[in-house]
């Protein structure tokens, strides 16, 4: 069976096309787990793909799409989502049960639930990027605009910043 026939893919795929965008949902041969591996396989910069990652603020589950060469300032958080309370990752279970995507394919439409979105304003560099969709050898391309309206995401530059080169 093709990934793109996976019930989470489908889901992703089926959101796509109910928002009115088209569904380019397209299976890579190799691994798109991280922001890496995924660059590789497409061939863009690891900017232009989109980490989807989900947390807590105090009791509310949230999610932030962050360009692929910046790291989440979750230190910002609270003040982004107007909320209180710490901020944490929750375990991959809670993620799994949360958005109905496992960790690796956690794509930023088609989730089982609703979540408050912050979209890293630095994605905008960028004119198409790339987002897992539902499944680690799954993505789509999209632009931070149409990611906006997909999600009804808040774009904020105070969410990521630049991932200190080792």
């Amino acid at each position: 069976m093709s990934n793109l026939e996976r019930d989470t893919v489908k889901r992703v795929r089926k959101a796509l096309v109910d928002a009115g965008q088209s569904d380019n949902v397209q299976e890579l041969s190799d691994t798109a787990r991280s922001a890496a591996q995924a660059a590789k396989a497409l061939g863009v910069e690891q900017g232009a793909i989109v980490k989807t990652v989900v947390f807590t603020v105090g009791n509310r589950y949230v999610l932030a799409l962050v360009a692929g060469d910046h790291h989440c300032r979750e230190d910002q958080l609270e003040k982004v989502f107007q909320l209180n309370g710490a901020v944490v990752r929750p375990t991959a279970d809670l993620v799994r049960a949360v958005t109905g995507f496992s960790i690796g394919g956690v794509a930023p439409v088609g989730l089982v639930t609703t979540l408050p979105t912050a979209i890293d304003a630095s994605l905008k560099r960028f004119d198409k990027v790339y987002a897992a969709a539902g499944h680690p050898h799954c993505v789509f391309e999209t632009t931070v605009d149409e990611l906006k309206t997909l999600t009804g995401g808040l774009i904020s530059y105070a969410v990521a910043a630049p991932a200190q080169s080792s």
